[in-house]
């Protein structure tokens, strides 16, 4: 059987406001347990990265409303109804799609330094 294609607004949001596969992962591990409290040390360890880094991540995730700190830690808090059914959707479209997704995700990111740099190019006058 053949997986829905990611839809539209999905596709939209990991182009918009994923930045990286480690911010898609860590959102995704807090959405799996939202009623555990996660802080640097224990995102790191999860993600195998920096706790600089995983601290980065739980910072990022709450600026954009997908969680929300408490004394304990980060927990996951969508801001509103339609953000939390906009990131089960992702949830369920990076299960079947995780390839293609993470590819988005690289692809808008190796486009940037490229854009920027053809800037620079000098065009010659016809």
């Amino acid at each position: 059987m053949t997986p829905p294609p990611i839809a539209d607004d999905v596709r939209r949001f990991v182009l918009l406001a994923i930045p990286s596969v480690p911010y898609l992962e860590a959102l995704l591990l807090i959405r799996s347990t939202p009623e555990q409290a996660w802080d640097a040390v224990q995102l790191a360890r999860r993600l195998y990265l920096g706790e600089k880094t995983a601290a980065g991540l739980l910072a990022a995730l709450s600026e954009a409303g997908i969680a929300g700190e408490n004394p304990d830690g980060f927990r996951y808090r969508p801001r509103d109804a339609h953000m939390a059914r906009l990131l089960d959707s992702l949830a369920t479209a990076y299960s079947h799609h995780l390839v293609e997704i993470s590819l988005l995700i690289h692809t808008k990111n190796e486009r940037k330094p490229q854009h920027f740099a053809n800037a620079f190019l000098w065009r010659r006058k016809r």
